[in-house]
């Protein structure tokens, strides 16, 4: 009995360590920019089909990568404050264990897309995968400073593939949420390192702060955030979006800039992990503009606001 009931408490804790190899919250957020690509490729309500299975279907993809991601990085990640209490680092989940769930996953991902999605979501989607889980995490990463640009490709990819679920096609407007989430990499993700430069440095990882020095990545973060604002703009002035994304991708942008002027010229310790935190949230809030402003006509919230 004491070992059945032993084995029955267990059995939750083991699942929360399978669940925190997905990287829950990053996937949320890849799976969120997706189901905004799936959203915006129809003018009214997508096929329930694509929303569904597609949007499935790609998260398993993401979690497949998060897990694989942990696998290649459990010795660096042993020697990172961020990161050492992670499964893999504290012995409470084997590789072999953890590569078998991500082979769960990938192969579950991937029957889904080809057989209730398309098959070219579902070969868009193994691309990604593999660039990220990969490319960068395997090769990128370790290999040049400009790991977070060149592999920022595979992040960006989401809202394609959430588009492509829909219309079997890769669409210029697909093309520009891609380009935001691209660009957005950078800044969001050099913040963190500044914030981890000597973690980095000790583990070998050639991130930017470390190669080039702390100022020269700020100046490329403000850099960036100068093409973030104007890249965002794209949708408004390419007719894909109206007035409130406009609206919206201003203010949001203005304050990304904001913070980055204040990194670059009048830096202070916490500023990174500020700026690192509020890119989550922007991004977050720049694709939900995008959905207000594609099923709320400007018409409709003039009409609301008399009222």
């Amino acid at each position: 009995m004491n070992s059945l009931s032993e084995l029955a408490s267990a059995a939750p804790i083991a699942w929360r360590r399978y669940l925190e190899l997905t990287k829950p919250r990053i996937v949320a957020l890849i799976t969120f920019t997706a189901l905004v690509g799936t959203l915006l490729a129809s003018p009214g309500w997508p096929p329930l089909r694509a929303v569904v299975w597609g949007t499935f279907g790609i998260a398993l993809a993401a979690a497949c990568a998060a897990a694989i991601n942990h696998v290649l990085d459990r010795r660096i990640d042993e020697q990172m404050s961020r990161t050492r209490s992670r499964p893999l680092p504290r012995g409470q989940l084997t590789e072999r264990n953890a590569l078998l769930f991500a082979a769960a996953l990938g192969v579950l991902a991937m029957t889904i897309l080809s057989i209730l999605v398309n098959p070219l979501t579902a070969v868009l989607t193994f691309a990604s995968l593999i660039g990220y889980a990969v490319i960068y995490t395997g090769w990128l990463k370790r290999a040049t400073p400009q790991n977070i640009v060149i592999g920022g490709a595979a992040g960006a990819a989401p809202p394609i593939l959430g588009w492509a679920a829909v219309t079997n096609t890769v669409d210029p407007h697909a093309l520009l949420l891609f380009l935001i989430i691209f660009v957005w990499t950078p800044p969001h993700f050099w913040a963190l390192a500044i914030a981890r430069k000597d973690e980095y440095a000790r583990v070998g990882i050639p991130m930017l702060p470390v190669t080039h020095g702390v100022e020269y990545t700020r100046l490329q973060i403000l850099l960036y955030s100068v093409l973030l604002l104007v890249v965002t703009l794209l949708p408004f002035i390419t007719g894909m979006s109206g007035l409130i994304y406009l609206v919206a991708a201003l203010a949001l942008g203005v304050r990304f800039l904001a913070y980055a002027v204040r990194l670059k010229f009048a830096p202070q310790p916490h500023l990174p992990m500020r700026l690192f935190r509020y890119s989550i949230s922007y991004l977050m809030w720049l694709f939900a503009a995008l959905l207000v402003d594609h099923y709320v006509p400007m018409s409709r919230l003039l009409g609301l606001l008399r009222v």
